[in-house]
């Protein structure tokens, strides 16, 4: 079993001496949240003041940001880390998307699949130079200059987790994913019955 707790997300100057702690208390891995803060910028500041420790984000809403956005936030993460980034996504439900967001909506599970794979799609090609080409339903990639690249890796690919709650999105993740984070309120009833 491996044991994460969370960041400071409001306060930068302690998100560094904070993950430190929890690196030097034993922690696998520390993550952050996006509820009222940016889920990415506190953990540069954990990557810079560790050595070891696991880094995610859990979750960081992907549907209002491009896959390209989320794809350079955290390829710099996965750098700066050393390779210790992972990387959740959750879709957060309709009103948030569309009255908080202003995004358009549509089925979460086809459009999430989606993104997931374009996001391995401009990877390969930051770390292999294969030319971008994803053409999908709802996201298309095809442009991709030597100038917008960012350093090759040599790290290995960035692990990806999404959030799940039902079914579908549980099948996602085991289908094209690394891996899950169920919502906190999920009982063990809730995990027997439905994630396992």
């Amino acid at each position: 079993m491996k044991v994460e707790t969370g960041i400071p997300m409001d306060n930068w100057h302690e998100t560094g001496p904070a993950a430190a702690a929890a690196e030097a208390w034993g922690f696998d891995g520390v993550l952050s949240f996006e509820i009222a803060n940016d889920p990415f910028i506190p953990l540069a500041f954990a990557a810079v003041a560790t050595e070891r420790i696991q880094l995610g984000t859990s979750i960081a809403v992907c549907f209002p940001r491009s896959p390209m956005i989320i794809a350079t936030s955290a390829w710099d993460l996965h750098l700066q880390s050393k390779g210790r980034f992972t990387l959740g996504l959750g879709t957060q439900v309709k009103g948030h998307n569309v009255r908080r967001f202003s995004v358009p909506w549509s089925p979460p599970q086809p459009r999430l699949r989606e993104y997931v794979q374009s996001l391995r799609a401009i990877w390969r090609c930051w770390e292999t130079g294969e030319k971008l080409d994803f053409q999908g339903e709802h996201y298309t990639f095809t442009l991709m200059t030597p100038d917008f690249s960012p350093p090759k890796s040599g790290l290995g690919p960035i692990p990806i987790s999404i959030a799940a709650v039902g079914p579908a999105l549980l099948r996602l993740a085991g289908e094209v994913c690394d891996g899950v984070r169920l919502h906190v309120f999920a009982t063990r009833k809730y995990v027997e019955e439905m994630a396992l």
